[in-house]
């Protein structure tokens, strides 16, 4: 971990102690005799994923070991009922049934079936549009909820409507529903009423970071419409409860196992290249299989949960799985297909264990990631083994022929906005957080960022001269094996108090003679310019991989959502560096803690669990988590979000139990504009300094 190599040993210096004087440098430029000096920097791109890597790998051993106990039916059964308790207790909980208000909108009569246009509401207000696809005849037909994946026109995808045709032509009544974010509920919409954002994952991702805030989850969202829309399903005259299924692929692969978790009605479900990978698996690739916001869940495999876990509870159900073989280098991670094979093994022995071994099955394709003809092939046979009393093996798919997408909107606009005014993810969770009364005192923000002691060893690697101080390379040791790098500017004399500075940008931002770090030490403080994990000379190196998915995920974010998975928040961790540097170095010095955009938060938070820190000064830092769910456009980096927080604890209130001293200068609302100083201070009190402005100059850090 840290950066040491097989080759060459730790990455060190190998005289650590060794104090190179001014005299020593100049007799060395002149060719005379000198203690030889070599500096020998770790590789600190490795420090941040070594750090996750090894959560990841306790987590796998954890889990493997709860798994290999389940040798008998009571135990498989106690750990179904764990995994569905546990996933429900991870996503925000259930929800209360409230009227679904189903309305017909229009009817399209084809050969052999039609399609009712229908709107419900899974919650009050908020509007779900679907198509019910129906055979012709009478009698109980199954029921099929085909679930969507990330298309932009949702229920109108071309394989989508594909695969729904051919099941109703089948003799299944199939439910269509176009999930949040996507076809007729975009809730972030363009002219034309399909998302403006980057695509229909960030539709769920942008939303979905805000939810943690207030405890809530794009998961608890997905799967709640999902289990109401079975309701509108299992509500249908023609369809017998009794012979209900889910099926879907990609993103509705992954909500038919979330669905098959938590739903007993279900009696078949049918997984078609959904997320089936862990986020702890054998030969783990930080930051892992990190994804849109309803696949991630804080605490997960912190407690021994997983993806996999989804689909235990619906054992000894008939399952299929068919996963593209193509996806570990053309869509999921480098370990999707492997720790597939390996996970499909452990839930093939539950079924064995529960007497029905031939319930599950795990199918390939070669192709990429896709409803293609095979896979809906696949889907029409598991069904029909399962659900129809006479079924006969499938040898071709019905003729089929999309629809445009105009044709199946439920909504004469094509937009549940414009339509019916229907509420949105985001005005959701404004709901939700004005029903919270955040407390004065913060409670227990240790545990609420998942903090780690720090433990604080320093090594001083090399000091030469500057023209007004010296200049240190340095390291501290912030938790086992994690070390993160410094500038320490000495002045020449002594230094009565330390000023520790830690800027968005990292620590090489301004190192030059002439420089913020070396005038402010002209002055006679000294100046620890410092990185935290992600940060600086500590951000992650690419994994190994297909670079499509590999350099997107070595991103701020992706380590963000796995630090929250494993239990130790992004934020914490870099609380912890910076509260290992204050113990490095405290001895004497009066501390002073000075943090600028997204450092800011984790600065404050520093400077509530040390009270050695005497004063800390924050240069635009968003003015609280409450801003940032007021906007539909927020800034804050999601490195500083937490579960849940404002039943804990907001920024002004953690300002205000800060020990020493807290100014603020040029602070930003949830959009990033500035804040007048006045209404800053109304927030905040009259004990905290606030200035307009960035006020990150010697002069400010010099009179804190």
């Amino acid at each position: 971990m840290g950066g040491f190599s097989k080759r060459t040993g730790p990455h060190l210096l190998a005289d650590r102690g060794a104090r190179v004087t001014r005299r020593q440098v100049v007799a060395g430029l002149f060719g005379y005799p000198l203690l030889a000096q070599t500096v020998q920097y770790r590789d600190y791109s490795r420090v941040l994923p070594d750090y996750i890597r090894g959560l990841a790998d306790e987590a796998y051993r954890r889990r493997n070991a709860e798994l290999g106990k389940l040798t008998t039916a009571g135990a498989v059964e106690a750990r179904k009922h764990w995994a569905r308790k546990t996933f429900w207790s991870l996503i925000g909980g259930e929800l209360d049934r409230t009227p679904l208000n189903v309305r017909k909108t229009g009817t399209l009569q084809r050969a052999g079936y039609r399609i009712d246009k229908i709107v419900y509401e899974s919650r009050p207000g908020f509007f779900v549009v679907a198509n019910l696809y129906v055979p012709d005849g009478n009698g109980a037909f199954p029921g099929v909820l085909f679930q969507l994946g990330h298309s932009r026109n949702g229920k109108a995808y071309d394989s989508y409507q594909r695969c729904c045709q051919g099941l109703v032509k089948l003799g299944y009544v199939v439910l269509a529903f176009d999930p949040m974010g996507q076809g007729e509920r975009a809730y972030y919409p363009a002219r034309d009423g399909m998302t403006r954002l980057s695509s229909p994952d960030e539709e769920h991702s942008r939303p979905g970071r805000q939810m943690l805030l207030v405890g809530h989850t794009a998961a608890q969202m997905q799967v709640w419409d999902a289990i109401r829309s079975l309701d509108v399903l299992a509500e249908q005259a023609m369809v017998d409860p009794k012979r209900l299924a889910s099926t879907g692929q990609s993103g509705g692969g992954t909500l038919t196992m979330m669905l098959a978790a938590v739903d007993d009605r279900l009696a078949c479900a049918a997984v078609c290249s959904g997320n089936t990978e862990n986020m702890a698996a054998a030969d783990f690739h930080p930051p892992g299989p990190t994804d849109d916001a309803e696949q991630n869940w804080p605490e997960s495999a912190a407690l021994g949960w997983d993806r996999w876990d989804l689909l235990h509870p619906f054992a000894p159900k008939p399952m299929l799985i068919v996963a593209s073989a193509k996806d570990f280098f053309g869509t999921y991670s480098p370990t999707y297909i492997s720790n597939g094979r390996d996970e499909f093994a452990k839930l093939a022995r539950a079924y064995e264990t529960l007497g029905h071994a031939d319930r599950v099955k795990w199918v390939e394709t070669p192709q990429p990631h896709g409803l293609a003809y095979f896979s809906r092939l696949q889907v029409y046979n598991w069904f029909a083994r399962w659900l129809q009393p006479n079924g006969k093996p499938v040898n071709a798919e019905p003729d089929v022929k999309p629809e445009p997408d105009a044709m199946l909107w439920a909504t004469k606009s094509g937009s549940v906005l414009r339509e019916v005014e229907s509420k949105t993810p985001v005005s959701l969770v404004r709901e939700a957080a004005a029903k919270i009364q955040t407390p004065e005192k913060p409670e227990d923000l240790a545990k609420l960022i998942g903090f780690e002691a720090p433990v604080g060893t320093l090594r001083n690697m090399s000091r030469v001269p500057s023209a007004e101080c010296d200049v240190e390379a340095i390291e501290v040791e912030s938790a086992a094996g994690v070390w993160c790098p410094a500038w320490r500017f000495l002045p020449h004399g002594t230094a009565e108090r330390l000023v520790i500075i830690a800027d968005a940008s990292g620590r090489n931002t301004a190192w030059h003679e002439g420089e913020l770090y070396q005038e402010l030490a002209a002055t006679g403080a000294a100046v620890c310019a410092v990185d935290v994990r992600g940060l600086g000379d500590l951000r992650p190196q690419v994994s190994p991989g297909a670079p499509g998915y590999t350099v997107a995920h070595a991103s701020e974010e992706d380590y963000a959502w796995a630090g929250l998975v494993f239990g130790r928040s992004l934020l914490g961790q870099r609380v912890t560096d910076l509260l290992a540097f204050v113990k490095a170095l405290s001895g004497a010095h009066r501390i002073t803690l000075a943090a600028r955009a997204r450092m800011c938060i984790p600065a404050l938070f520093a400077a509530a669990l040390e009270p050695r820190i005497a004063a800390v000064h924050l240069s635009g830092m968003t003015i609280s988590y409450r801003s940032i769910l007021e906007a539909e456009d927020y800034r804050e980096a999601f490195a500083n979000f937490l579960p849940d927080v404002l039943r804990h604890a907001d920024l002004p209130q953690i300002a205000r139990a800060v020990k020493g001293s807290v100014s603020l200068a040029g602070v930003v609302d949830g959009e990033g504009k500035s804040m007048p100083a006045d209404r800053v201070s109304a927030l905040y009190g009259k004990r905290i300094s606030v200035a307009g402005g960035q006020a990150w100059d010697v002069g400010t850090l010099q009179r804190l």
